[in-house]
């Protein structure tokens, strides 16, 4: 399906009136970079590239669609003409998924004629937005999680489609699981779930419901224990385990309560019932300062919904996509306005040893340091498969993370240690 109506209006307006003024083709440089990070966040975690990479390879105007947009007077006869049959023809260079970001970082590069540059504004920001700001919520996570699973489930929380990016994003920086089927079959995520309390109320006790879903499911299935009184639901989750032969079943869900200390409760019942091998995972409402403050509770898992599908609160990692230079020669163009500044000129970043990210405009990368930016379009035509699967995207973003220092690692709210600059300009620091 075409992406190229999953855009604001006002991209056709530039579009059709650079086409007046004869900019259409003027060669253009435009940047995806975050003046800053969302309040209280110390690093970013990339997410979306292969999806913007699809949108853009879809990004088309066939003839109903240029029919309508004419017929509404949204574009000209010179603009129907333009788009009829449009592709994208120009060139794309990126961070890779699963890198780490901060303010200024150039996570994208749009090389193209300044008209089709304008087009491609709003997709390519609508997705880098949402799966960054999942991936950097969830990222948050893992670290506090500091090695225990984490189950997204945050489907009922969004749209359906930003459901599945959402759950991509998320085992992109760590998650081990989803609840998400489309995301499953989709991505290859490992998907889980068992029951709500829906299925426990439907039956005449809560014994019943789960002597029939271990009957199903077998003695290893997670058991929903809070649909009335939790120790309870646990004596009666042992007893429906002990009748197919198991000492408990394989985990207890607890969705209510003080997490903290129903986890302690449940760790010394299960026990004292000889199910000293059943897990105990947490759900309802779970971010990342939950998370920590369960550090030290017998919690074997966790399950995220809201605050992950959301962006933990932050619906949008704050991209934005700017001119940087234009003409021919190319000459750098900046935006001043106080607080919506942008630097100009085409810029060509990379990280030195000691985690800084710089930038230069003529290309150049000191032999010691590491190049961020990756081919991936070139005349229209893909290059490189976005630096690789979501598999490598996810390697890529544990290696980061787990690089960290312990100021950026830090859940307080605080101000990035880095921005990118140019290495000739001070790189601040905390």
């Amino acid at each position: 399906m075409s992406t190229a109506l999953l855009t604001d209006r006002y991209e056709l307006s530039m579009l059709c009136s650079a086409i007046d003024a004869g900019l259409a083709r003027t060669p253009a440089v435009f940047e995806v970079f975050a003046r800053r990070l969302p309040a209280g966040r110390r690093f970013g975690l990339l997410a979306g590239t292969q999806r913007v990479l699809d949108a853009v390879a879809d990004f088309t105007f066939d003839s109903p669609t240029v029919d309508y947009l004419a017929e509404r007077q949204i574009i000209t006869s010179a603009g129907a003409a333009y788009l009829r049959d449009w592709r994208f023809t120009g060139d794309i260079d990126g961070y890779a998924e699963g890198d780490l970001y901060w303010p200024g970082s150039p996570v994208l590069t749009v090389r193209t004629g300044l008209a089709d540059g304008f087009l491609l504004e709003t997709v390519i920001l609508s997705i880098f937005n949402h799966d960054t700001a999942v991936a950097s919520a969830a990222a948050r996570m893992v670290l506090a999680a500091n090695g225990r699973p984490l189950i997204e489930m945050g489907s009922r929380r969004v749209d359906p489609h930003a459901a599945v990016a959402g759950a991509r994003a998320a085992w992109l920086a760590g998650f081990s699981a989803t609840s998400n089927l489309a995301a499953g079959a989709q991505y290859g995520i490992p998907t889980t779930g068992t029951a709500a309390h829906a299925f426990t109320l439907a039956h005449e006790s809560e014994l019943d419901a789960f002597t029939n879903q271990i009957r199903t499911h077998g003695p290893d299935t997670t058991l929903l224990v809070d649909t009335f009184d939790i120790p309870t639901g646990i004596r009666n989750a042992v007893a429906a385990a002990r009748t197919f032969g198991a000492d408990g079943p394989g985990a207890i869900r607890i969705d209510s309560g003080d997490l903290g200390a129903e986890a302690e409760a449940a760790r010394v019942l299960l026990d004292m019932l000889g199910a000293t091998r059943t897990r105990i995972v947490v759900t309802s409402d779970v971010d990342e300062h939950v998370i920590a403050l369960l550090a030290d509770a017998p919690v074997d898992g966790f399950g995220a919904g809201t605050r992950v599908a959301t962006g933990c609160g932050h619906p949008s990692a704050g991209f934005v996509y700017k001119l940087v230079a234009v003409g021919e020669p190319l000459r750098p163009v900046e935006k001043t306005a106080v607080g919506k500044t942008s630097a100009g000129g085409t810029k060509t970043a990379y990280r030195t040893a000691d985690g800084a990210e710089h930038y230069s405009l003529d290309g150049s990368i000191p032999p010691d340091a590491i190049g961020l930016q990756h081919v991936y379009v070139r005349a229209g035509r893909r290059i490189h498969p976005a630096a690789g699967d979501l598999a490598d995207a996810r390697d890529r973003a544990a290696h980061g993370l787990a690089g960290l220092d312990d100021y950026t690692r830090a859940l307080a709210d605080g101000t990035p240690k880095h921005t990118c600059t140019r290495k000739d300009e001070l790189c601040l620091a905390h």
